[in-house]
Formats: C-alpha cells, structure tokens, sequence
C-alpha cells in the first residue's frame, strides 16, 4: 500500500483536523478516482487528470443529483449496511446513499456532535419528524435514534403530531431542570409553536430544515425570530445534514454553520462549477471525509456565504435555470 491509500482508513478520518484535512481530501480524492466508476468518468468528462489535482478547490465536486440516477460506491463491494434515502414527492425519483460501514458514520456522528454539545448523556433528547418518521430510509430519523441511544435517557423520544404529550415532556423536563434538545423539521416546530406558545427555559431548539410545502416559504430568518417569539428564547440552533452525506454542521446561533472536523464547506461559481473558492457567496460544494465508501466531493443545489475561518451560511436553494452550470455531462 502507498502512501496515499496509507492515509485512508477509519482512525485518520475521525481525527482530522484543519492542519491536515486537505492532505487527508486529496489522498480521498485518488482512492476514488481510481475506485468510483461514475467519479472516474464524472472527471474525465470534465477532462481533469490526477495529477493536476494539488488542492483541494481543484477537485471535481459531483453534482448531488446523481445520488438520484446511479449507485454512487467506491470499491468493489454490493451489499450496503445501510441505505437512506431522500423525501420526495409521488412519483419524483429519490436520492439513494448506500452506506458500507455504519460504524464509520455512527462514529462520525457521535464525534460531530459531541465537538460541539458535549455528551449526549447529559441530554434528553426530543424528536418532531413527522413525514420524516412516516417513511422507511430517513437519515434524519437514524441520527436522532443513535443519538437518543447514546444518551441514554427514558424520556427520549419521537413526536409526529402528539402536541400535547410533548409539550407536557418539555414542561416536565424544564420543572426537573433537565437539559432537553428539541429537534423537529421547520414545518413541524411552527405548528407546534402555534399551538403552544410557552417558555421553554434552558430547552436547546434545534432546526433541521425542511418546509415541504406545507408553509408559505420563510426564510430561516422568519423562522428563527417566530421560534424565539413564541418559546421565549434567545435563540434557535439548526443542523446541517442532508442523506446524501454522513458528516453533519450545527449552528449555535445566528444561523451560522460550523462543520464537523470530518467536513469542509466551499463556494462554486452558480455559472462556473469549476471555479471553486474557499470563502465567499455562490453554491455549496461539500467535502465530506466520512464518505470513503461513496463519494466525499459532492456539489449541492444549496447557495450559500463561506466565511473565512470555515463556518458558513445558508441562504437559499439553486432554481432550476441555475442548475444549468451543474448538468456537464449525462453518465
């Protein structure tokens, strides 16, 4: 084994840091030229060779929307451990990511929240998910189960639309002074916060995104500021993760994104996605490094600002004339 492939295995993932995250992307991005079928021919459609590849804005980002047509896999394997897959409408075509190795992400997961929470165990933690709880393949569903395990707590547990019952378990966990964290998809929380409007104390209300046409669009702006209205809080906090990757971002306040030290947020030109930035405004290319076994470039329909030191924000979602830059080639 080289010194490239040397790099490449579960340990070195985990404990990436900034100092070191680039050389871990780079060997990543040679084990999956070589070993992704598709990520092989993506590349050469675009006429970029390896050796012309010597950081990590000059890698190739794969257009998110192939989760959706292919079976995106490095090396030669054929029985996941695990498959999410993305909501969608009837009829409309879901992105599918096929997991290898559901340690690697259940780690990954755990690292990432805990570099920014602490221990779970200290947590009670409360999900509303509905239509995410509703169907089979759900992420979002997988996260919050692994993180309710490892916390460990009796009152953990998943709401669809049991408004009562849950605002009775924040009541009980407040009066009990018991860390809580309230994760619920956008839709969900607002009609929750119209129902019961009440404080919720030291409660941690994490957004995860997610309108789905059930609500007139807000910005997460709007979102925030009626969140905090209603539960009198000082602020709303949001997660950053989506099926299509295994490493997850978390925004402590002002809708600011830090990323997991397994992830790293760049910036393509909406009509040039190979111009590719470390900072500024434009699409969102993500690196993740616990995508080993899929693929850890891919390029998002999401648009958002990439700060200097790596955080970042989102600010909106690609229509589909700006996806135009996106579609080079059809596999």
């Amino acid at each position: 084994m080289n010194n490239t492939n040397a790099l490449i295995n579960t340990e070195n993932i985990l404990a990436a840091t900034a100092a070191n995250f680039d050389e871990l992307a780079l060997a990543i991005f040679h084990y999956q030229y070589k070993g992704n079928s598709l990520y092989n021919a993506y590349c050469k459609a675009l006429n970029i060779k390896p050796e012309s590849v010597t950081e990590s804005c000059k890698i190739p980002f794969l257009p998110i929307s192939f989760f959706k047509s292919h079976r995106v896999t490095t090396g030669d394997w054929a029985k996941e451990a695990l498959l999410f897959e993305s909501s969608g409408t009837t009829g409309e075509i879901t992105s599918k990511h096929y997991v290898r190795d559901a340690s690697l992400y259940d780690r990954s997961l755990y690292q990432g929240f805990e570099q920014f929470y602490g221990s779970p165990e200290q947590y009670t933690i409360l999900a509303l998910l509905p239509s995410y709880l509703e169907r089979k393949n759900a992420s979002l569903v997988y996260m919050a189960r692994k993180i309710m395990e490892k916390s460990g707590h009796p009152e953990n547990g998943f709401y669809i639309n049991e408004w009562a019952a849950l605002h009775d378990k924040l009541t009980a966990c407040i009066s009990n002074n018991q860390k809580t964290i309230l994760l619920g998809v956008t839709f969900a929380l607002l009609d929750f916060a119209a129902d019961h409007p009440t404080p919720l104390g030291n409660t941690i209300v994490m957004e995860t995104g997610g309108m789905k046409g059930r609500h007139e669009e807000w910005t997460r702006a709007q979102v925030h500021q009626y969140l905090k209205q209603q539960w009198q809080l000082s602020e709303i906090q949001s997660e950053y993760g989506m099926t299509e990757l295994l490493s997850q971002a978390y925004a402590m306040c002002d809708g600011i994104y830090k990323p997991a030290n397994t992830m790293k947020v760049l910036v393509r030109d909406i009509n040039d996605p190979l111009d590719v930035k470390p900072a500024g405004t434009g699409c969102i290319n993500i690196i993740d490094l616990a995508n080993i076994h899929s693929c850890s470039f891919i390029a998002t329909e999401d648009i958002g600002h990439v700060h200097e030191n790596g955080n970042f924000e989102v600010l909106g979602r690609m229509d589909h004339s700006a996806l135009r830059g996106c579609s080079l080639m059809a596999i």
